[in-house]
């Protein structure tokens, strides 16, 4: 069925993702489309821009369209990139119908948290807030019954800081309690037209999305002094017809001492690195790939305007 303006009775809205770097953000909405459009990693900071992830619902009864804004995890910002992250973020609340807050319900709240909580005691009391704890299946106590116990803690915790929200129990990456979420979303959404076509489900290109897969691969495979300094450009996006996609990108660090550890002995790092982002952006294109990587170094180039806006931030 397409769905076009003059059905009755849609839905469709934007919701804003919040939360701190690291509580499953990129997964949940992975998950609730059933692909994968946003870089996922064991870092903090993996999502550097907003990024909309567009699910259409196209039942017959209840037509509706969520857009989901995914969103730069808030934290205290320690360089220029930090503090255009927590802009992004924060510009996103006011324009949303519902608000999102993926906090980690494995865990009572955390200092970031709270920068949230006092973020979203400034907003508009009209737009309904939902807070979803995520992470947990990883609430592991000797039984449920002390499982059940931790967790109505932490959901107290929570609801205290922000006691206008809904609160909701999830594993995005088990997959519970993700259609109750959904249907909680779906009550709060305004009626109207969709804002996009049915079958788009996401506003980057696929030279944006492989941008994100490339470092999410070098973030995954890398140790910890190095990823908060890279960058991904794309330097070259060609298609070759039958043969596939033809890719060139540039790494970027920010110290000379980090290049030799990205590039690795004998370059099986960086040829690590290229397998792995290959790999899904061959699954995210649904074709063949031929993808090149170097790696240049730029200076401090988490403070330098100019090199953030030459790098789309």
């Amino acid at each position: 069925m397409n769905i076009n303006n003059d059905i009755d009775n849609m839905k469709a809205g934007f919701v804003a993702v919040m939360g701190r770097p690291n509580v499953g953000k990129s997964t949940l909405i992975n998950s609730f489309l059933g692909q994968k459009i946003a870089a996922v990693s064991p870092r903090p900071q993996t999502t550097r821009k907003n990024q909309m992830a567009i699910l259409t619902l196209d039942e017959e009864e209840n037509p509706s369209q969520i857009i989901f804004i995914d969103t730069p995890g808030i934290h205290k910002a320690q360089h220029k990139l930090g503090e255009f992250m927590n802009q992004e973020a924060n510009k996103t609340l006011e324009e949303s119908d519902v608000i999102l807050l993926i906090v980690d319900g494995s865990k009572p709240p955390q200092e970031e948290d709270k920068i949230l909580f006092s973020l979203l005691s400034r907003i508009n009391l009209r737009i309904p807030v939902i807070v979803a704890l995520n992470k947990v299946d990883l609430i592991n106590e000797e039984t449920q019954e002390m499982s059940d116990e931790v967790l109505e803690s932490h959901r107290q915790e929570y609801v205290e800081f922000v006691p206008r929200a809904e609160a909701i129990s999830i594993s995005a990456l088990k997959g519970i309690n993700l259609e109750k979420l959904l249907n909680l979303i779906l009550e709060k959404l305004p009626e109207g037209a969709p804002f996009f076509p049915t079958e788009q489900i996401t506003d980057l290109y696929e030279r944006e999305l492989a941008a994100d897969l490339i470092r999410e691969s070098a973030l995954i495979l890398l140790k910890d002094e190095v990823p908060h300094g890279i960058a991904v450009r794309i330097d070259q996006y060609t298609e070759r017809n039958q043969h596939g996609a033809y890719i060139e990108a540039t790494l970027f660090v920010e110290k000379e001492s980090h290049k030799p550890i990205v590039i690795g002995k004998d370059g099986k790092m960086l040829k690590s690195i290229g397998i792995a982002a290959r790999k899904e952006i061959e699954s995210m294109s649904g074709r063949k790939v031929y993808l090149r990587i170097r790696v240049k170094v730029r200076k401090n180039w988490r403070n330098d305007e100019n090199i953030l806006n030459r790098f789309g931030y």
